[in-house]
């Protein structure tokens, strides 16, 4: 049932991204600069190396008609127009600090998100490309971006330094920060088995799901980390699922299909699963009950805080410092209360695909619901989600 779309690239694929529009047209990235724009059948529509031959890190489509094209490669963003691919129409230089790793747009278009290996995240006005923030609190890499659906000015972050943070673009500072080496021993204590070694929850991935209030993200510890955000754009809950053997690379929570929980996730163990996350109880908080509750954790949020206000590269003043850890504490320590475990159960679909996901894309493809997987290869690969 898969089928491959070759010969548009001639080295690996990093990205893919697919338009909203009528015409449903792809696009994506490879090492070396390239961009090629497919049609829905897997037909090639035209092809693009981008000058500097830096690798395409992200493609993603404007919602408005007609869909431009947003590539980040180095630490530039190229405007393209996929239908017809002679050159950006316009360039964004020096849109990251330095090499750019992931690009967000808001549901309004007003906003492009970039994420880039020095853990900033830059918000460019569209159009044009202003900076108009620049988020700094992540201390490693920033590897992934997404905005909230229905909340154009809420931004999650998430990186190597294992911190997932949501942000209200007013303010320079992340309305709260939630630590997953912290919450992944908290699970490991009740769960390690003897000999078993973990690898620590190094973020590659966030994603919303299109009610705003649930993200997912892809760790290296081979688990999808799931929370809730409540009113007020609290944490209210977070939880897990042991979704792959090795690093879980990719999880996009899914549009098109019956209800806004269907997850598609791929990871280092060349696996593919879709999982039907209705039912977990960080999405369904009235099967909490079936959770358990993990100890409060406040001292060591508190240290943490205090590392963190030190990596800051501005340092507030102390008023502000004491307010934010205070707040910050509550915070964590809330997500430490009102954290839950799942009792396992499997996806609704598991496909070998067999070899390591780079980049995976929901699409309706010709009616059909698909998912289209970038690998190490130079070839694009489409599953049918159809047997659900």
């Amino acid at each position: 049932m898969a089928r491959q779309w070759s010969e548009g690239h001639s080295s690996s694929i990093l990205c893919v991204g697919a338009s909203q529009g009528p015409e449903g047209l792809l696009a994506s990235g490879s090492e070396g600069g390239e961009v090629t724009v497919w049609s829905q059948e897997g037909t090639i529509i035209g092809r693009l190396t981008l000058p500097g031959k830096d690798d395409c890190t992200s493609v993603v489509f404007t919602s408005a008609a007609p869909a431009q094209l947003y590539v980040s490669h180095g630490d530039a963003v190229s405007v393209l127009d996929p239908r017809n691919l002679k050159g950006p129409v316009e360039e964004f230089q020096g849109a990251g600090e330095e090499e750019i790793n992931a690009l967000a747009l808001n549901e309004t278009g007003s906003a492009l998100a970039v994420a880039d290996d020095s853990g900033a995240v830059r918000v460019l006005e569209l159009p044009g490309g202003k900076v108009c923030r620049t988020l700094r609190r992540h201390t490693n890499i920033c590897s992934s971006v997404a905005f909230r659906p229905h909340r154009p000015n809420n931004l999650l972050s998430a990186g190597l330094d294992m911190q997932v943070m949501l942000w209200g673009l007013q303010k320079t500072r992340p309305l709260w920060t939630i630590n997953l080496q912290d919450v992944a021993e908290e699970e490991d204590d009740h769960h390690q088995r003897p000999g078993q070694l973990f690898n620590p929850p190094l973020v590659h991935c966030v994603s919303v799901a299109t009610c705003g209030n649930i993200v997912g993200c892809a760790a290296e510890d081979g688990r999808v980390h799931l929370m809730r955000i409540g009113s007020g754009s609290k944490l209210e809950q977070q939880g897990a699922v042991e979704a792959h053997s090795q690093g879980a690379s990719q999880a996009h929570f899914i549009s098109f299909l019956s209800h806004p929980y269907w997850l598609v996730t791929g990871g280092n163990d060349g696996q593919v699963a879709l999982w039907e996350l209705s039912k977990h109880p960080v999405v369904s908080p009235e099967l909490k009950a079936k959770g358990t509750a993990a100890p409060r954790r406040k001292s060591k949020s508190k240290a943490k805080r205090k590392e963190q206000s030190r990596d800051k590269a501005k340092t507030p003043t102390k008023a502000e410092a004491d307010k934010e850890e205070a707040e910050g504490e509550d915070e964590v320590a809330a997500a430490g209360a009102e954290k839950v475990t799942e009792e396992k159960s499997g996806p609704k679909l598991s496909i070998s695909h067999g070899d390591k996901v780079n980049w995976l894309c929901p699409a309706v493809l010709k009616g059909e619901p698909s998912v289209v997987v970038a690998d190490q290869s130079t070839s694009l690969t489409v599953y049918p989600l159809s047997p659900l």
